[in-house]
């Protein structure tokens, strides 16, 4: 009966998921460690290693616990967990870290001794699976989409974003916004919206983001930004990322030697834990530097592959489960990580602005890598119900 207990077991949990996330993690310490060794900056090498692994092993207890709960136990919890989240988003503006703020212009972070926590990272899982109940019951009341009805869906995602958004917009948190922006945009395409929505929407969407482009880079626009709440600090970011070198300070500084980190690496890179280049705190924002130097262009596309695999596996997921807030939750969790790898990278190798968004189980910081792994637990979560199911039936049929 153990034996059949255990088979059961290892018959429903994703593998294949759970060694691409481990296969991450531990790039992730290798980064850490080697970030910690060249940063002037960094207290304690060892303490850096081990406060990651305490969060993985958080992490890990709570995909455990999550994995238990089904599609309808995750439905009714849904509110409940959106609540919890707007609170924090709140609580957070009154009793946030005043070193944080100072340093980076964000109210956004907890602090509680030598702990930490951003209350947005929380918020990401439960806003996906709000969103996943609005699509799923609204689809269930509207089967057939006609534009009247696509507009209502849209609505009530926008209604449910909203008060995400302005909470952002108080914290100064831009970067974290543009995550739940990607989130709503992927639930709202995969939704089954008429493309008499889509295909305007997109069009607009590029339109603004064009607009956007001339008012950060000319002067003019710019005051016309500031006097629609844009701050001095985001200004700077997006300096940095148009002209680093000519930047020699904070983020500038930090963006420049990113860049030639990387490019210090060549396709085959200096080897692990050989760094020549200077890149100040790097084991967080700014962890793939350490992948482009020690690994060079072959390390970061192996790592890219890894992350490839791992979309990979929670689509195939995804389409092996036949229930439709499953499929939305999937969704939301993908378009979440994706925003993420492409953001950090991107920003890594100056394609793209400085945000503050870390790379997915490699960069250090406990609230973004259990926000990642409540994701990854509500993927598994489906293939555990999922195979529950189909093993019950093998036994019943054999």
């Amino acid at each position: 009966m153990l034996k059949q207990f255990s088979k059961e077991n290892e018959y429903r949990i994703d593998w294949g998921i759970i060694f691409c996330v481990f296969i991450l993690a531990l790039i992730g310490l290798g980064s850490i460690y080697v970030a910690s060794v060249h940063d002037s900056s960094a207290t304690s090498i060892t303490k850096a290693v081990i406060s990651q692994l305490m969060w993985y092993f958080i992490g890990a207890i709570a995909i455990f616990v999550l994995i238990r709960f089904d599609s309808e136990q995750l439905y009714k919890l849904t509110p409940l967990a959106y609540g919890v989240g707007i609170f924090l988003l709140i609580a957070v503006l009154f009793l946030y870290s005043r070193s944080y703020e100072v340093n980076t212009g964000a109210k956004s972070w907890f602090q509680l001794g030598p702990l930490t926590f951003q209350p947005s990272e929380f918020m990401k899982p439960a806003y996906i699976l709000m969103l996943a109940k609005v699509v799923s019951k609204h689809n269930t009341e509207y089967p057939v989409h006609e534009v009247n009805s696509d507009w209502i869906l849209i609505g009530k995602m926008i209604l449910w974003t909203l008060p995400v958004a302005i909470l952002l917009k108080l914290q100064n948190d831009f970067g974290t916004m543009l995550v739940f922006f990607a989130i709503l945009g992927g639930m709202i395409i995969v939704s089954g919206v008429t493309w008499k929505i889509l295909a305007p929407a997109l069009i607009g969407i590029f339109t603004f983001g064009t607009t956007m482009i001339f008012l950060v880079v000319t002067k003019v626009g710019r005051t016309i930004l500031e006097h629609v709440g844009f701050k001095q600090y985001q200004f700077s970011r997006i300096d940095t990322w148009l002209h680093p070198q000519s930047d020699t300070s904070n983020n500038g500084y930090q963006l420049w030697q990113s860049i030639k980190a990387i490019g210090s690496g060549g396709i085959s890179g200096t080897g692990f834990n050989v760094s020549h280049v200077n890149v100040p705190v790097r084991e967080s924002d700014m962890i793939f530097s350490v992948m482009g130097e020690n690994f060079g262009f072959i390390g970061g596309f192996i790592l890219i592959f890894i992350y490839f695999i791992l979309i990979y596996q929670m689509v195939k997921v995804t389409f092996e489960t036949r229930n439709v807030f499953y499929a939305y939750i999937s969704t939301g969790v993908i378009m979440m990580i994706l925003f993420h790898v492409f953001e950090n990278i991107g920003m890594s190798i100056g394609l793209l602005p400085m945000t503050g968004i870390p790379l997915p189980f490699i960069s250090q910081g406990g609230s973004a890598l259990i926000g990642n792994l409540l994701g990854v637990g509500l993927i598994m979560s489906m293939q555990y119900h999922n195979k529950n199911y189909a093993f019950s039936n093998e036994k019943n049929f054999s």
